[in-house]
């Protein structure tokens, strides 16, 4: 998925089915950063909030011995 594709997906699909002050939890995907998807999610009374980026040190499960 691309920014634009990601817009539109926002615009149409998930902005109707948001009620106000819904935060919409995202990863760090670049596409995700997108200017017009944040402005239809904030004309929507809503936000993004993104997750911290992802780091092995701090997954024990990941650590090798």
């Amino acid at each position: 998925m691309d920014g634009p594709a990601f817009a539109a997906y926002v615009e149409k699909v998930l902005v109707p089915e948001l009620m106000p002050g819904t935060v919409v939890i995202l990863d760090n995907l670049a596409t995700y950063r997108n200017v017009e998807a944040a402005k239809a999610i904030k004309q929507a009374g809503c936000w993004f909030l993104y997750l911290l980026p992802y780091s092995p040190d701090l997954n024990p499960s990941s650590r090798r011995s």
